[in-house]
C-alpha cells in the first residue's frame, strides 16, 4: 500500500507540472529563466546600441568639431580668410628706380612683411610728397589693383613717377615721402631718394603718380 501511495503522489505532481506547462505555453508567458535570458539579452542590446549611438555622436561632434577647428585654423581670421596687413607688420623703404633716358624719375616702394604671419594686402598705398611748398599727394593711375596675399618675410612692391625738373629753375624741394599702407591709417616716413626737386607748374593736377600695390615699381 505504501509504495502504490508513492506513486499516486509521483503522478500527482507530475500531472500537475504538466498542466502548468500547458497553461505558460497557451498564455504565451514566458518562464523564469527564458524571462532572465531575454532581459539581460535586452538589456545588452540597449547598452550595445547606445554606447553605438553615443560613439556616433562622439565622431560626428568631432567631425563637427574637426570642420570648425579647421575653419578656426585658417580662421583666427575672418570668415576664414587671410587678415590684411598691417603697417606696424610692414618694413617699408624707398629707392630711386628712375632709368636713363626716361622722361620721369621713378621711385619703388617696397612693403616686406614682418609680422610672423601671412597678410593680404590690396589697392593703392596713400603718397604724399613733403615738399618747400607744403604737402603733394600723388594721384592714383588707374591701374587694376590686385589682391596679394604677403607670405612671412615676402616682399611687394609699387612705384612712384614723377616729372624731372628740366626746366633750369630751381624748382619744388622735395623734402620726405608720407607712405600709408592699403585699407590703413597709420603713416610711415621715409626719407625721399629721388631727384631733390620738381617743377614748378600751375596745373592743379597732381604732377606724382602712384600705381597699386604689386605694380613692381611701375607707376606710371
Amino acid at each position: 500500500m505504501r509504495v502504490h501511495k508513492v506513486t499516486f503522489a509521483a503522478l500527482a505532481v507530475a500531472a500537475s507540472l504538466s498542466l502548468t506547462a500547458c497553461q505558460n505555453d497557451k498564455d504565451g508567458t514566458a518562464t523564469s529563466e527564458p524571462s532572465n535570458a531575454s532581459s539581460t539579452s535586452s538589456s545588452s542590446g540597449g547598452s550595445d546600441a547606445g554606447s553605438s549611438d553615443q560613439d556616433s555622436g562622439k565622431d560626428s561632434a568631432g567631425k563637427s568639431s574637426g570642420g570648425q577647428g579647421t575653419a578656426a585654423g585658417t580662421g583666427s581670421n575672418e570668415n576664414g580668410k587671410v587678415a590684411k596687413c598691417r603697417t606696424d607688420e610692414l618694413e617699408i623703404t624707398a629707392k630711386d628706380s628712375t632709368i636713363d633716358g626716361d622722361p620721369d624719375g621713378t621711385v619703388a616702394v617696397q612693403l616686406t612683411n614682418r609680422g610672423g604671419r601671412d597678410c593680404s594686402i590690396s589697392g593703392y598705398a596713400g603718397v604724399d610728397l613733403k615738399t618747400s611748398a607744403g604737402s603733394l599727394s600723388a594721384k592714383r593711375t588707374g591701374q587694376q589693383a590686385d589682391p596679394t596675399v604677403l607670405k612671412d618675410g615676402a616682399s611687394t612692391a609699387f612705384g612712384i613717377t614723377y616729372p624731372l625738373n628740366t626746366s633750369g629753375g630751381s624748382g619744388v624741394r622735395v623734402t620726405g615721402l608720407l607712405v600709408t599702407p592699403p585699407d590703413e591709417t597709420k603713416t610711415v616716413t621715409l626719407d625721399w631718394p629721388g631727384a631733390g626737386t620738381l617743377p614748378v607748374t600751375d596745373s592743379p593736377d597732381s604732377p606724382v603718380k602712384v600705381g597699386p600695390v604689386g605694380s613692381a615699381g611701375q607707376g606710371g
